[in-house]
């Protein structure tokens, strides 16, 4: 009888050492997975490159809840920008700032304002307020610039923010461009956002543009749905400091 105590004490000593090291090993798993997740997390939002380009043609001016779609779009930036990591590299071109003389000039009229780099939130705010809305909307001709000069030597995914409130009326179609790019490479999406468009044409235009990048399309008719808009094209969330993922 005493053996067989002595067996069974034995055995619940070893079963509950083990148990101890068992759980042990579970808590290092999960803090080894946390951490290495956190890691591959940083490497990820370092990885990131955005470049918003965004609509300071003249129909800018008009009106939405009064205020005007320029100034809804650069206050929804700007709160925007607050919440990417200072790590994430982002840049800003516009088009539309110069109201063109001749058809050339008009459709020419975009400008990186500022080149793409990590830190660049103060940069692009302060940006955003030095042009005003005047001319034309030359989108087509504002994407080739993006990916042929802004993106020159960037490595890694990258992805353009493009916010229009209006389809292009240089002649060119945006669409067209998109599919003859994905021909070529495949690391560069295009999320459009189609801010108070009603026009069918120009949003299957820009819808294109969007799908065909494998990017995503956006309809904004308010501030509220361009806050929206902006902040899922980034995976950003709306409450806290997010992170940016380059999907």
């Amino acid at each position: 009888m005493r053996k067989l105590s002595l067996i069974i004490l034995t055995l619940f000593i070893f079963f509950a050492i083990s148990s101890r090291l068992l759980f042990a090993n579970e808590e290092n798993y999960k803090v080894l997975d946390a951490q290495s997740a956190a890691q591959n997390a940083k490497s990820y939002e370092n990885s990131s490159k955005v470049l918003f380009i965004v609509d300071y043609s003249n129909s800018m001016n008009d009106k939405i809840g009064g205020k005007t779609k320029l100034q809804i779009a650069i206050s929804t930036i700007e709160e925007l920008l607050t919440k990417i990591p200072s790590t994430t590299q982002v840049g800003l071109r516009i088009y539309g700032h110069r109201q063109g003389i001749t058809y050339m000039d008009g459709c020419t009229a975009t400008k990186l304002l500022v080149p793409i780099a990590p830190n660049n939130a103060v940069n692009i705010q302060g940006a955003l307020y030095s042009s005003s809305a005047k001319g034309w909307t030359p989108i087509t001709y504002s994407l080739k610039q993006a990916v042929n000069k802004d993106f020159a030597g960037v490595t890694g995914e990258k992805r353009i923010i493009l916010l229009t409130d209006g389809g292009e009326n240089c002649d060119e179609s945006p669409c067209t461009y998109a599919i003859s790019l994905m021909k070529e490479r495949s690391d560069i999406k295009i999320d459009v956002i189609a801010l108070d468009i009603y026009d069918a044409e120009a949003n299957n235009q820009l819808r294109c543009t969007a799908l065909t990048t494998s990017g995503k399309f956006y309809s904004a008719n308010t501030q509220q749905d361009l806050k929206e808009s902006l902040y899922d094209s980034l995976n950003v969330d709306k409450d806290v400091r997010g992170s940016v993922k380059i999907k």
